[in-house]
């Protein structure tokens, strides 16, 4: 990667961020567009991300954002697309002017991987795990694509929980609060915490519960190399399961073409992530 005074400044930025493809993902798109610019993954605190990020946007760049900022960044918006405001979070800034633009892309992507993993069978039934803006992101792609279903949202936090239920219920989405010995079905399961990310981390759900619930599909929003422990026990239990390396290259073009007005070269981003995830 060369960096000149020219080149835009483009990241990724979160806390953990060590572990995302973006970068690679995101370089192997500008070098093959010749773009000038450059991806990198910034690590931040809560404290700092706003100045982090005004800063960004300030010098000409743009970024993606993750776990655990999605809120955050949608507070710092001056130009908020329609699925930030569906969901109060954001993962893709941009600078318009001025103003500070930004768009919530995980939506259309998890509607579209989770579409795709269901195939023709209607979801009537979903559980959401975690509260953050990646869940808030998932149960509004799940009220876009099954319109009626209903999402039960399972936290560790009750609090936490009852207010992801408030928010959805006001976003017209029936939603409930799922219980620790709760085993009513679930035609999908998306796993929107960051369980997983670490070897050995204990699963959201493990295969007993997931087989009680009479799951139809899982979809993990975490990746890793191979394929992350919960994929591996929802497809032992029989359940069609996929990690979060599709939602990861459709989210990230569609940032992409935010940010270049250019159409993102979609294989070439793909075969990028493949390669980092390959056993």
């Amino acid at each position: 990667m060369r960096i000149r005074a020219t080149t835009r400044l483009l990241a990724v930025v979160g806390d953990p961020v060590g572990h995302s493809l973006s970068p690679a993902m995101h370089n192997a798109a500008i070098a093959a567009l010749g773009l000038d610019a450059a991806y990198l993954a910034l690590r931040t605190t809560r404290d700092t991300f706003p100045a982090l990020a005004r800063a960004l946007v300030g010098a000409g760049g743009a970024f993606n954002v993750t776990i655990p900022f999605k809120r955050a960044a949608a507070d710092l918006l001056d130009r908020p697309s329609e699925a930030v405001r569906r969901t109060g979070a954001c993962n893709t800034v941009w600078a318009e002017g001025a103003a500070i633009a930004g768009d919530n892309t995980d939506v259309a992507a998890v509607r579209a991987v989770a579409a795709t993993l269901v195939g023709r069978r209607a979801v009537r039934r979903s559980l959401v795990l975690g509260t953050g803006g990646s869940a808030r992101g998932a149960a509004a792609a799940i009220a876009e694509a099954w319109p009626g279903a209903e999402i039960a949202v399972l936290s560790r936090d009750a609090e936490r929980g009852a207010e992801f239920a408030r928010w959805a219920s006001e976003l017209g989405v029936g939603c409930r609060v799922f219980g620790a010995d709760d085993d009513a079905g679930a035609d999908l399961v998306v796993n929107a915490t960051p369980l997983g990310l670490q070897p050995g981390q204990p699963l959201p759900l493990d295969a007993e519960r997931l087989k009680r619930l009479a799951c139809g599909a899982l979809l993990d929003l975490v990746y890793a190399r191979g394929e992350t422990e919960l994929v591996r026990a929802a497809r032992n239990a029989g359940i069609a399961a996929a990690d979060g390396r599709g939602v990861l290259v459709a989210q990230g073009a569609a940032a992409f073409e935010r940010w270049f007005g250019v159409a993102a070269p979609v294989e070439v981003m793909r075969a990028a992530v493949e390669d980092a995830l390959r056993p």
